[in-house]
Formats: C-alpha cells, sequence, structure tokens
C-alpha cells in the first residue's frame, strides 16, 4: 500500500467535471485507490463517492493506493489533482 498527501491545484476544485475524469483516470488502474480526508475514505473509482467528497480547491487529500500497480495509480492521480495531467 502507498500513501501521499497532496493539495489539490484545480480551478474550481472538484466539481462534476473533473470529477468524472477523475474516475476516469482512477479506473485506468488495478489497484484500489481511494482518496482520504480528515473524516471520510472514498473509492476515486466511484463517481458518487467523490461527489459526496466536496472537495475545493487548495484543500489536502491523501491518496492511498493498494494493489499491483499502485506506484503508477499513485502518480497518475497525483498528477492529475495537481493539475499536471495532460
Amino acid at each position: 500500500m502507498t500513501k501521499k498527501s497532496v493539495k489539490i491545484q484545480l480551478d474550481g476544485g472538484l466539481e462534476a467535471r473533473p470529477i468524472a475524469v477523475l474516475v476516469q483516470v482512477a479506473s485506468q488502474y488495478e489497484s484500489t485507490v481511494h482518496l482520504e480526508t480528515e473524516d471520510k475514505r472514498v473509492n476515486a473509482k466511484s463517481i458518487m463517492g467523490m461527489m459526496s467528497l466536496g472537495l475545493d480547491n487548495g484543500e489536502t487529500v491523501t491518496i492511498v493506493c493498494d494493489g499491483t500497480d499502485e506506484e503508477k495509480a499513485l502518480e497518475g492521480i497525483e498528477k492529475f489533482l495537481i493539475g499536471e495531467a495532460s
């Protein structure tokens, strides 16, 4: 299992469209991918779960990945959240 805290750097935070893209990015990996806040842990491959977090730009989340491609999954999710995904 790998974990990393990341500060969200997306204009407008994680609203409907960016959440849909994030779910697509997370779904590319075999590993389980969760995002954690202080009081919630949500499956990043679940659009409804992600919508329930209500995250904004500048907030910090912890990415937790577990599985055969966990390092790649962590890197891909981090790049998306900090605005570096292509």
